[in-house]
């Protein structure tokens, strides 16, 4: 371990790598960009959440659009800047440090969003050929039966297995942290799966109830 970190800079090194990845992870576009168009307060809509899915109930789309995109970019971005200084294991560390930022963001009192779009963003830049499985596995349940928290806890799940299969073991320790994460963040969502209560997205717009 202590050959992989230096040849990976060393822990200074790896610090600031999870520390960036936090602070770009931290930043809350779906909160901004609704304040920004005259929306509102996000955290006041619907499920109160400052991601993509919460953003289309207010029925601006090219807001949810923008900010699935920003919150992908901003797990991406410091996971690949990490790999390429750093190695595997500071993508690794910038990834780990922007899902946790997107979740628990200090500028919002540690209260954010449950970090899928985020993971994906980590997925494209540790492991891209990773990033299509998933994202159909995603798409697949979503479509069969229009609840978005499945597919995400479904993706989420998968990541793991797939980054073993790949031989990958790095990237699946990361993938399963994050599994655990995103089905902690979930658990209101699986509570409602299990009643029968949970929102369906409508595909003409707004998620349906």
């Amino acid at each position: 371990m202590s050959g992989l970190v230096d040849m990976a800079g060393g822990v200074p090194g790896l610090m600031l790598a999870l520390l960036v990845g936090y602070g770009l992870g931290s930043i809350p576009f779906g909160l901004l960009l609704t304040r920004w168009a005259g929306a509102g307060d996000i955290r006041a809509i619907g499920s109160g959440n400052i991601g993509a899915t919460n953003v289309l109930r207010t029925g601006r789309k090219g807001l949810a659009l923008a900010t699935l995109a920003l919150d992908v970019a901003k797990g991406a971005l410091p996971t690949a800047l990490g790999y390429a200084w750093l190695g595997p294991l500071g993508g690794a560390l910038a990834g780990a440090g922007a899902i946790i930022g997107h979740c628990f963001p200090v500028w919002l009192g540690f209260r954010g969003g449950k970090g899928v779009a985020t993971a994906a963003g980590v997925v494209l830049g540790m492991t891209p050929l990773l990033l299509p499985v998933i994202l159909v596995a995603f798409i697949a349940v979503v479509w069969a039966t229009r609840w978005v928290s499945l597919g995400s806890i479904v993706a989420a799940c998968l990541a793991p297995v797939a980054a073993l299969l790949l031989g990958d073991g790095l990237a699946a320790g990361l993938y399963l942290l994050v599994a655990a994460l995103v089905v902690l963040k979930h658990r209101e969502n699986i509570g409602r799966l299990l009643r029968g209560e949970e929102s369906r997205l409508s595909f003409g717009g707004k998620p349906a109830s």
